[in-house]
């Protein structure tokens, strides 16, 4: 069994020449995939592979990949955002005036973030390539990393949800039980409110009739046989490879829809409760199956 979590974390350190770098890896749940990028600047070509390497391995969720590098001191070469520097300048200004803090120092908006860029000091093309090469394999490897980390909480979600169907099957056999009574308990409610209204004279045909009328109303072995069907269903695509959990997600409508169905139809106390425990289980099963790729 392959399932696979949405939610990860993986981290790799790379060097290349002059350079050294980390690369985060974080994913949390999502309705598609969605890949956000930061890195270096002056190395466009990292963001493109990050999400190729991600489309390559992941079908759905919310990832983001960080890379940290700098080259060697030597290596640096700095440039100041004039443009994060006005930003700054004119945020300050309200709270100069209003004398809630001092004029900003040219030292201290040097060490604002954003403020000071280091690029890449290398006009060298293939050297540049071979850098972004390098990196771009510590990308992979970092979401190699983040992928086995989504293995092994799935693995974990598999034996959770496989607890909360077993749990649901066992339910449905109590609802299964329970619904037994229910046409035994319509005909005596019936016949005791006729009694009431006409007494002795209260004919049993009637009562037959319009027990038997109420009892088919209240019959839910529809429900109970879908609920059982969806139990299988859901340990089917469980045990398959590949993502799942959008049909998951839709086979747990149908599992509350069928529970609200039984709760609609229960005449017997015992068979609201089991219904109302069934739909609290389903509803602990569907938070768990967000995580599900």
């Amino acid at each position: 069994m392959t399932l696979a979590s949405m939610t990860g974390f993986a981290r790799r350190e790379g060097a290349h020449g002059d350079w050294t770098w980390a690369v985060e890896a974080r994913s949390v749940n999502g309705r598609n995939l969605d890949v956000r990028f930061r890195g270096p600047t002056g190395l466009d070509g990292l963001e493109r592979a990050a999400r190729d390497a991600a489309q390559a391995r992941f079908q759905r969720g919310s990832l983001t990949v960080s890379v940290q590098g700098k080259p060697a001191a030597k290596t640096v070469a700095g440039r100041i955002n004039l443009e994060a520097v006005e930003r700054y300048l004119t945020t300050s200004e309200a709270f100069v005036a209003a004398g809630r803090a001092g004029p900003p120092s040219m030292d201290g908006i040097l060490s604002l973030p954003g403020v000071v860029e280091a690029a890449a000091n290398d006009d060298d093309p293939e050297r540049r390539a071979a850098l972004e090469a390098a990196m771009a394999a510590s990308i992979g490897e970092t979401l190699d990393g983040l992928k086995r980390a989504r293995g092994e909480e799935g693995a974990a979600l598999l034996g959770v949800l496989t607890g909360f169907l077993d749990t649901i099957e066992g339910l449905v056999a109590d609802a299964g039980r329970d619904a037994e009574t229910q046409p035994a308990t319509i005909k005596d409610r019936f016949a005791r409110r006729l009694s009431e209204l006409l007494g002795d004279a209260a004919p049993q045909d009637r009562i037959l009739q319009e027990a038997s009328a109420q009892a088919l109303k209240a019959d839910v072995r529809e429900e109970l046989d879908r609920l059982t069907g969806h139990v299988a269903a859901a340990r089917t695509l469980l045990a398959q490879d590949g993502a799942s959990g959008r049909r998951l997600d839709f086979l747990t409508q149908e599992f509350m829809r069928e529970a609200n169905t039984l709760c609609a139809k229960a005449a017997v106390p015992a068979l609201t409760t089991t219904g109302l425990g069934l739909k609290a289980v389903i509803d602990q099963f569907r938070e768990q199956v967000q995580n599900v790729e």
